[in-house]
């Protein structure tokens, strides 16, 4: 196992998680060819944290460039000697044989190039944050088994539909080759997004249940049911299903994508967001135009097949965690 790895973190305003999770790439039995911070003009005391980290390469920015931006800013600049590139949210804390076991995984599974850890809850080692991403019919993604117990099962490789990105390892080229984070999402799903264009480019993902990272998760941006969250995730589910839902599924499954965003409305307003569920699927429609142009660069080079990517997809009538 030679593979090299650059390991790329975005941080904004994490100095909580910050020297935790640096540590956590110090101690690996397999070490990064490199560690990449880009920091998204933190305000707090992240820029004085990584300076204990003199291996650490520091790209500290003049904004908040957002998730995908940031990722893709660390990408184009890697070295050319890594073949694999491993993301880590800074809230998120590797067990010190994760990147071996990901690149045992690599080894064992060389017509993969995605491959997902098993991220298991930092205030509960026994409770699952994610074991990879699901996509659904409707468009709904989510965290498979989340908030579940670990179980035998969970240590099982298998394959996911897309992994979550706070904890993944991925093929550089596959990454290049798809054009990296969709950076109009900023941040949320675009990670989503990112798995179903490599599925459709005829890429393959996987869970890798023994490389485990304990995650805070919305460490930075708040509570999964913030403002911003809804917002963002909510906006950024339509695109990501009018760039990327293949053919003739697009059609057969737009009403059902319809009904879930009536009812993400009528589900929202209830709770007391009403007016955020309300702007985000009004600036969603007002990107479709920009998202359709996509779609047709992206749809154009799929290499799966509609029975491919139908076979990946979520089918339950009520899809649960």
């Amino acid at each position: 196992m030679s593979h090299k790895v650059s390991v790329i973190i975005v941080n904004w305003n994490g100095d909580r998680f910050l020297e935790r999770c640096l540590s956590t790439l110090l101690v690996q039995s397999i070490m990064p060819h490199e560690i990449i911070l880009v920091d998204n003009a933190s305000s707090d005391a992240s820029l004085n944290i990584v300076q204990y980290f003199s291996t650490v390469k520091l790209l500290p920015q003049n904004e908040n460039l957002g998730f995908a931006r940031g990722n893709n800013l660390a990408i184009n600049i890697i070295s050319p000697d890594s073949e694999w590139i491993a993301l880590l949210n800074p809230d998120a804390f590797p067990n010190p044989d994760w990147l071996e076991r990901l690149l045992a995984a690599a080894d064992s599974y060389p017509e993969v190039s995605v491959f997902a850890s098993l991220q298991m809850c930092d205030d509960n080692a026994e409770v699952i944050d994610g074991a990879g991403d699901s996509y659904h019919v409707s468009g709904l993604v989510w965290r498979d088994h989340h908030g579940g117990l670990i179980s035998p099962m969970d240590r099982e490789n298998k394959p996911v539909f897309s992994p979550c990105a706070a904890a993944a390892l991925y093929r550089r080229q596959a990454l290049i080759d798809v054009g990296g984070f969709d950076e109009d999402f900023f941040c949320y799903v675009e990670d989503v997004d990112l798995g179903f264009r490599l599925r459709l480019a005829g890429h393959q993902a996987m869970l890798v249940g023994d490389a485990v990272v304990r995650h805070v998760g919305a460490a930075s941006t708040g509570r999964q049911r913030s403002d911003f969250c809804v917002y963002h995730g909510h906006r950024n589910l339509v695109w990501t299903f009018v760039k990327n839902m293949p053919g003739l599924l697009f059609w057969l499954l737009l009403p059902v994508h319809l009904a879930l965003n009536l009812i993400s409305v009528v589900y929202f307003s209830i709770v007391g967001q009403g007016g955020v569920i309300l702007r985000a699927k009004y600036d969603a429609l007002k990107g479709v135009s920009k998202m359709w142009q996509k779609r047709q660069i992206i749809q154009s080079r799929r290499i799966a097949s509609l029975a491919d990517i139908w076979r990946v997809l979520d089918k339950r009538i009520l899809p649960f965690k």
